[in-house]
């Protein structure tokens, strides 16, 4: 059992490698709050974590702003689970709070929530998603304990971060608002993120 104030530290990542084929445009550049969307996701982890860095595929490297840190994927085509492992693999001391690139509803408080009821004894603190009951892999404390669990389940070729976290010891909660879980994949679900936050 790992103390309290023997907590790995937490690094941030935004996962932003995909390649957006459902939405027909970069999803991590799409502006919602007056600035790319990567780089909202990566200011708010930046609360919260140590270092922060935005995860992408070699030939993204140029698209990075030099205001924010790369990290490009040493796991690939793997889709976010390369991500996640190309991270943890990187920094084998550290806790990494993972958040992807489409979600343009994720604020704070939700973040808050998350690191306040960490479990750093778990493979990973998550949410539950209020859209299917799952755990939201992409919205994640992935602890160093993770890595190897990442790895055997690699071993097993399982390649979704979800089915990792369905396969482990994990907490996970109901999140405080559900709309900060959203995900936006397609013209459709930008529209309804638009709807929202015209409203906010």
């Amino acid at each position: 059992m790992i103390l309290k104030d023997n907590k790995p530290k937490i690094n941030g990542l935004v996962l932003a490698g995909g390649k957006s084929v459902r939405m027909g445009k970069p999803k991590g550049q799409m502006k919602w709050h007056g600035k790319e969307q990567h780089y909202f996701a990566a200011d708010l982890l930046k609360v919260f974590c140590e270092e922060v860095f935005i995860s992408c595929r070699p030939d993204q490297l140029n698209e990075i702003s030099h205001d924010y840190v790369p990290l490009t994927d040493t796991f690939l085509n793997m889709g976010p689970m390369g991500g996640i492992l190309s991270a943890l693999r990187s920094a084998r001391d550290k806790a990494w709070l993972v958040v992807a690139c489409d979600l343009p509803l994720l604020n704070q408080k939700t973040l808050q929530f998350l690191m306040e009821n960490r479990d750093v004894n778990k493979a990973a603190t998550t949410f539950e998603s209020p859209f299917d009951g799952k755990p939201e892999p992409l919205i994640t404390i992935w602890e160093p304990q993770s890595y190897t669990v990442l790895l055997n389940s690699l071993a097993q070729d399982i390649t979704c971060p979800r089915k990792v976290l369905l396969n482990s010891d994990i907490k996970i909660m109901k999140p405080l608002d559900s709309q900060s879980l959203m995900n936006v994949n397609t013209p459709e679900d930008e529209e309804i993120a638009n709807l929202i936050l015209n409203k906010r």
